[in-house]
C-alpha cells in the first residue's frame, strides 16, 4: 500500500512542476505588446514633467528676485544661461544672490521686448527694466516632439504669469 502511494506522489510532482515553454512565451509575447503600447506615453509623460519643473523653477527664481529687490532695495538682474543650464540672481556688484540649476534636456528661449535686452532687472519700485512691453520665457524639451511648451510672462509691472502656449 505504502508503494502505490508513493507513485501518485512522483506522478503528481512530475505533471505539476512547472510552466511550458509554450505559456512562458506566450506570457512574454503579451508583456511585450503591453510595453510597445505604453512606452510612446510614458516619454512623453516625461517630458512634460520637465517641461513642468523647469517652468516652476524659473517662475520661483523670478519671484525671489522681484522680492530680493524690494527688501534689498537694489535692483536685481535674472540671467538665464543655455550653456550651463543656470539661472542666476545678481545684486549690487554682480553679487551673486541665488542660482537655480534646470534640467540638461529643457529648453528655455528668451523674447524680450526690446530684443537688444538679454536679461531682466527687477527695480525696487516693483517694474522691470529694459523691457518696453514684457518678457516671454518659452520652455521646451528638447527630449520630446510631443509635449506641451509653457511660457513664463512677466510684464512692465513685473507680474509673473505662467500659461501653456508657445511653440518649440
Amino acid at each position: 500500500m505504502n508503494a502505490s502511494t508513493n507513485k501518485v506522489a512522483q506522478k503528481l510532482q512530475m505533471t505539476s512542476s512547472g510552466f511550458t515553454l509554450i505559456e512562458l512565451m506566450v506570457t512574454i509575447a503579451v508583456l511585450a505588446i503591453i510595453v510597445s503600447i505604453a512606452a510612446p506615453s510614458i516619454s512623453t509623460q516625461l517630458a512634460n514633467q520637465r517641461v513642468k519643473s523647469t517652468t516652476a523653477t524659473l517662475a520661483n527664481a523670478l519671484k525671489e528676485a522681484k522680492a530680493e529687490s524690494i527688501i534689498r532695495r537694489q535692483n536685481v538682474t535674472v540671467t538665464y544661461s543655455n550653456t550651463l543650464n543656470t539661472i542666476t540672481l545678481t545684486g549690487r556688484n554682480s553679487a551673486v544672490i541665488a542660482t537655480y540649476n534646470v534640467n540638461s534636456k529643457s529648453t528655455v528661449s528668451q523674447d524680450i521686448t526690446p530684443t537688444t535686452v538679454t536679461q531682466v532687472v527687477f527695480q525696487p519700485n516693483k517694474l522691470i527694466s529694459g523691457a518696453s512691453t514684457e518678457v516671454v520665457y518659452t520652455i521646451c524639451d528638447s527630449g520630446s516632439s510631443n509635449e506641451t511648451p509653457r511660457q513664463v510672462r512677466i510684464n512692465s509691472i513685473a507680474n509673473i504669469n505662467i500659461t501653456n502656449a508657445g511653440s518649440c
